[in-house]
């Protein structure tokens, strides 16, 4: 996708005043003594430091602050560089957590406590191809988060990175009972909202279980046998509300947007208070991503809030029927996934015909390398074969190091 970080800062040089004491004197001496070829020698060779100095300088702020760009190894879609387009490196500092050690790790994802025996899948890094991803300090993002809001809206990859986003947190808490739930919930898939507090730092993260982001709703009256519930695509999720007064909002849905999930089920589409059995998925899917859009421009005041929206994260699913999950040792070297990238098309298509500023996490490629970090056979209870989700640390970390490193190199300048 070529929507990568939108937002662009711009350097701003600032000459510095020359007119010292010691300028003065050295003038001076200049007209009672004369210039020797000496003091000439010793002016061209300072003249040619300072030109070399003044075109890396130049150059250096072109590359980095020019054409739009993001600091710190972030561009736009300039083509300098694109951090979604890259590959997995090993390295030995991750993972960024210890699963065991965070309450707000879903048992379902940690894959650790479930039996898995390998830590190879934890300790790859995501490297874009012609950038670095700035590295972090956990502290400062504490603390540039000191008194807000986080909210992740969507489905159970939301809760996820919601997840993976504390327990990254957690690291630069001093005691870990100042971080608790704020209803004293315990994660579960079944509740719509799950609030937890880092009451040192004034900071809440919340999830909003959405999976559609539209509107629920029965069928209307005389309606087909077939249909036992619609989805009002011209309509918002009725807890919409609850998402606006935030200073981060992050998005993701389209792993409900299957037959199985929908016509399988007897969900079916609604616009207008009409039913709409002939639409097709990808054409509710964006009538839906349309109502959403259109509500970010009206209802959320994109001054004070960052929007961002998480395209769709592939699955590996094998075998004839889709329903076999072989978990590899190591990342894949080609991309192969059952990617759905047409749902990432749709997502740039709407994100780019609207004025409000989002930022679009096109993290589809990334997902599709790690066949190794999914749950595969080491989910809770055991049972459940898992090649959709991803284990606790892993691939959604990745996610959040890309928010953390946009928010402090760009984002906040909008929002603080």
């Amino acid at each position: 996708m070529s929507s990568v970080f939108s937002r662009s800062v711009s350097a701003r040089l600032t000459p510095r005043s020359v007119n010292s004491p010691r300028v003065s004197v050295h003038r001076k001496w200049w007209v009672t003594q004369g210039p020797s070829f000496s003091n000439l020698a010793m002016v061209f060779c300072l003249a040619s430091v300072l030109l070399v100095a003044g075109c890396i300088v130049y150059l250096y702020a072109f590359r980095y602050f020019g054409r739009g760009s993001l600091v710190a190894g972030f561009f736009d879609e300039s083509n300098v560089c694109n951090v979604f387009d890259g590959s997995w490196v090993p390295d030995g500092s991750y993972p960024l957590y210890n699963s065991t050690e965070c309450p707000f790790a879903e048992r379902g994802f940690n894959c650790l406590a479930n039996g898995r025996q390998d830590m190879n899948y934890l300790k790859w890094r995501w490297k874009p191809r012609h950038c670095d991803i700035p590295n972090f300090d956990v502290h400062e993002i504490l603390e540039s988060l000191r008194g807000k809001r986080v909210v992740f809206v969507g489905d159970s990859m939301s809760r996820t990175q919601w997840e993976s986003f504390i327990c990254i947190l957690m690291t630069g808490v001093q005691d870990p009972n100042t971080v608790y739930e704020v209803n004293g919930n315990k994660i579960s898939k079944t509740i719509r909202f799950l609030g937890v507090k880092f009451q040192t730092f004034n900071l809440s993260v919340e999830f909003f279980r959405s999976v559609f982001l539209v509107q629920q709703g029965l069928p209307p009256r005389h309606g087909p046998r077939r249909v036992h519930m619609t989805l009002k695509l011209d309509k918002m999720d009725d807890i919409n509300q609850r998402w606006i007064d935030s200073d981060v909002l992050i998005f993701n849905s389209g792993h409900w947007w299957t037959p199985m999930k929908l016509f399988d089920a007897g969900f079916y589409f609604e616009v207008g208070g009409a039913l709409k059995l002939g639409m097709s998925i990808n054409s509710a899917f964006k009538m839906a991503l349309d109502t959403w859009a259109s509500w970010v421009e009206t209802m959320v005041n994109t001054n004070r809030t960052h929007v961002f929206f998480r395209t769709f994260e592939p699955s590996h699913w094998s075998g004839s029927n889709q329903r076999a999950c072989e978990v590899t040792e190591q990342p894949l070297s080609v991309a192969k996934a059952n990617d759905r990238s047409e749902f990432a098309d749709i997502i740039a298509e709407i994100v780019g015909n609207k004025t409000v500023p989002v930022t679009v996490l096109n993290v589809t490629l990334m997902g599709a390398f790690r066949s190794d970090a999914h749950i595969g056979t080491w989910s809770h209870p055991s049972t459940i074969l898992d090649c959709s989700h991803w284990c606790l640390p892993g691939v959604p970390d990745a996610w959040n190091e890309l928010v953390f490193s946009y928010l402090l190199t760009n984002g906040w300048k909008n929002i603080r």
